[in-house]
């Protein structure tokens, strides 16, 4: 588990090292001001989730087959690849190249996660999916600031650190991965499953699952609204500067990262799975409706106190869909994870961007998270009230 969560956390901070340079990098190379920059990053935002969208059935598919190992090697190593390529880009176009390819490297949570239901036994493994979320949030914080810190030796500088981790996380999977899946439980890859209702294929056929997977679809759309429109809303509710914005997103990471590593397992031990997924989406949902009312600055380091409990619901509600499909499916069904929520890392920029646009013009500008609040909250009430029948029909047996 340590070396696999490792690329997790090499894979976000890699995200996360250029983001402070990106812009720069972007109005060099295209030779166009910043607010032409924001919109060609849109676009390669984009490109990066629809390559994760058709990327992640396939990483899972073949993780079944072929084993965990390789596929977390390559895709490492593809990583490794692709930031190098973009630390030598000549044109914007390479840097939409390197983002296609970040898009396929990055279904790498897809893997690591059937590595966790691998080694761990079916009521273990909603905890231990808490540990794949602090390898995140470490990602999450250490990425953006020590970009900024590589950032003094120029605008490249930053891909080429993200290059040297990614091989060496790759060279440390070689010699100290073992393999997770047993040759018994490998099945044959078939191209037709390798995609995203394929992927979901053993969940439908496991009882009505088509509930749970809406709820977490739903979660996710509304959870893009802090990277898509947090620095926007704060420059416009409380003139923050750069700083302070950095600052919040490093409160942000921080409290997530504590609930992971020492709430999951205490409140799932004490609520069960469902308990723990009802507690962190209201309490993610509640928090996003009161931010869109705040009216000071250190409301909203005050809330998140409340708003960090949201990290509960990707570990409960991955636990939960886990226990519907047998060993050989475990990265088919992260792939198709991986692929939801690559589906509303397209959508939901657009949902609550424009729901950010429009509140303004009305002199509102917290309607993104009115409507991101919204969409959780209806998460929250699919999850109390569908759960409990998938759960008995899937897994035979009673809700703690």
């Amino acid at each position: 588990m340590p070396i696999a969560l490792a690329a997790v956390t090499i894979d976000v901070i890699g995200f996360g090292i250029v983001m402070p340079v990106l812009p720069t990098l972007i109005t060099d190379l295209g030779r166009v001001d910043l607010a032409a920059a924001t919109r060609i990053a849109g676009w390669m935002l984009a490109v990066f989730a629809v390559t994760q969208f058709l990327a992640g059935p396939v990483l899972g598919n073949l993780g079944d087959r072929y084993g965990r190992r390789p596929v977390l090697i390559a895709a490492m190593t593809a990583f490794a690849v692709d930031y190098a390529l973009m630390a030598v880009a000549p044109t914007i176009a390479w840097l939409f190249l390197g983002r296609a390819i970040a898009g396929i490297t990055g279904a790498t949570f897809g893997p690591v996660g059937a590595v966790i239901a691998d080694v761990t036994p079916p009521e273990r493994r909603a905890t231990n999916f808490g540990y794949l979320g602090a390898a995140f949030g470490i990602g999450f914080i250490v990425g953006p600031a020590l970009g900024g810190l590589v950032a003094t030796f120029g605008p490249r500088a930053p891909f080429w650190l993200a290059c040297a981790l990614a091989v060496a996380n790759a060279v440390a999977m070689y010699f100290l991965l073992p393999e997770t899946l047993a040759a018994e439980n490998r099945r044959p890859f078939a191209l037709r499953d390798a995609h995203v209702i394929g992927a979901f294929k053993p969940l439908f056929a496991a009882g009505n699952a088509t509930p749970l997977l809406v709820a977490w679809f739903l979660w996710q759309l509304g959870g893009v609204v802090y990277p898509t429109t947090w620095a926007f809303w704060a420059k416009l509710r409380f003139d923050w500067t750069d700083a302070q914005i950095g600052w919040s997103l490093a409160w942000v990471g921080f409290l997530q990262l504590l609930v992971q590593l020492f709430l999951t397992d205490r409140v799932i031990r004490r609520t069960g799975e469902r308990g723990a997924a009802i507690i962190g989406l209201a309490c993610g949902a509640a928090t996003l409706v009161i931010y869109a009312f705040v009216t000071q600055g250190w409301q909203v380091y005050a809330f998140f106190l409340i708003g960090c409990l949201g990290a509960l619901a990707w570990p409960a509600l991955n636990g939960i869909l886990s226990r519907m499909v047998d060993a050989s499916r475990q990265g088919a069904l992260q792939g198709g994870i991986g692929s939801m929520n690559s589906v509303a890392a397209v959508l939901g920029p657009l949902i609550a961007s424009q729901s950010l646009a429009w509140g303004a013009r009305h002199s509102f500008d917290g309607a993104a998270f009115i409507v991101a609040g919204t969409l959780i909250g209806a998460a929250t009430a699919i999850v109390l009230l569908g759960v409990p029948r998938l759960h008995y029909a899937a897994a035979g047996e009673a809700i703690r």
